[in-house]
């Protein structure tokens, strides 16, 4: 968090820079160094300090000192080694005479065309993979190059003058401008982003519909386009939060796949499971509507009308031992409804001392019961 604080206050002391408001980014700088010590910071401090050339020009010597730093450390430190394609793309980009030439694109190339370019050398020649003498010139002539030709309105004066600027070192080019005409025309053609700062705009996904504008203040550059890193550092936490979600979401429908397991196997069983060939009840919905009694009971049960052809003999035998203990279960359960009815009945005459509902309670008829007890009496006098 500290790092991200430091960053914080580097890129807002280099946007008061632009404006031209050094005590300000002076304050910045040190607050920066004293939440995180970089040497980032103290080179952008050393630089002020000095008051050499005006607010951009320092930010661009801090930039370019940080690329060139980083290739020393690349060359000396890993011993990388580049092959000679890349060494041919760099002379190439060195010997190109204009923007569209460095893109390898025809002048009436359209924005797709323009970003398609640009991914593609930007990735061949980014100082953290190509490590030929000359990469990183390259690479900062390819993101000026895109910066101007992506603006509609630089790219339209870029195309009305007679002569390009060199594509090969456009820092230099505004340090030590060519007389006349030639010295706006440097000025106006050279991108203030710096080469990271487009190439991480250009890859977050995020690059500003109208890319980068440059406009002038009191004789300091500056563009329209800066992302601040709260703001990517807030849409980055939304990123993770949405990533949490979706984990959660995914985590919840785990757990509740074993209960939609259960219900899928379920309805499935309900599904294969066949219609019962009798019921103790008249449902003409399931065709159960011939009226049968049982042999040994006479208990009364209704079938479909294609019963008499399947059960026959014994098998109808057994069918009706069935029906005939599926209709005790009945009485049994009905019989002990009745009782319990009975009984609250007589609890709330009781309760509110009231003789109509003590009447009611014992004329309550219990047909059910007296069924199922002239059932018991037949089996036991048998």
């Amino acid at each position: 968090m500290d790092k991200e604080e430091s960053e914080r206050l580097i890129e807002k002391a280099k946007q008061c820079l632009r404006f031209g408001r050094r005590d300000r980014a002076l304050q910045l700088l040190y607050e920066a160094q004293r939440v995180y010590p970089s040497t980032r910071a103290r080179v952008l401090i050393d630089a002020v300090l000095r008051d050499e050339g005006g607010p951009t020009e320092e930010v661009h010597a801090h930039d370019a000192r940080g690329w060139s730093s980083r290739e020393e450390d690349s060359s000396r430190g890993s011993e990388e080694k580049f092959s000679e394609d890349q060494r041919q793309g760099v002379l190439r980009i060195k010997k190109c005479k204009d923007f569209y030439e460095i893109l390898g694109v025809a002048k009436d190339a359209g924005d797709e065309d323009l970003k398609k370019a640009y991914r593609k050398l930007a990735l061949k020649f980014h100082p953290d993979k190509n490590c030929a003498p000359g990469a990183t010139d390259a690479f900062k002539a390819i993101g000026n190059a895109y910066a101007v030709l992506s603006n509609p309105d630089k790219r339209r004066q870029y195309d009305l003058c007679n002569e390009a600027p060199s594509a090969e070192s456009p820092r230099h080019q505004t340090a030590h401008p060519a007389p006349g005409p030639h010295r706006n025309f440097a000025r106006d053609f050279k991108a203030d982003i710096s080469p990271e700062e487009l190439f991480n705009a250009f890859f977050a996904g995020r690059f500003p519909t109208g890319n980068v504008h440059v406009y002038t203040n009191r004789g300091a550059t500056y563009t329209h386009y800066y992302q601040p890193r709260r703001r990517r550092a807030q849409e980055r936490r939304e990123e993770e939060a949405e990533d949490n979600r979706s984990q959660n979401t995914f985590t919840a429908f785990l757990q509740l796949l074993p209960v939609l397991v259960l219900i899928l196997i379920s309805v499935f069983t309900q599904l294969m499971a066949t219609n019962p060939p009798y019921s103790l009840f008249y449902k003409p919905s399931m065709g159960l509507v011939v009226s049968r009694e049982t042999q040994h009971m006479g208990v009364t049960y209704y079938v479909d009308k294609g019963f008499q052809k399947e059960y026959k003999g014994a098998s109808l035998l057994e069918l009706e031992k069935s029906v005939e203990n599926d209709y005790i279960e009945h009485l049994q359960s009905s019989c002990w409804k009745e009782k319990q009815q009975k009984s609250d009945l007589a609890n709330l005459a009781q309760l509110y001392r009231d003789e109509r509902l003590k009447q009611k309670a014992e004329m309550m008829k219990m047909d059910n019961c007296e069924k199922l007890s002239r059932i018991i009496e037949r089996q036991r006098g048998e």
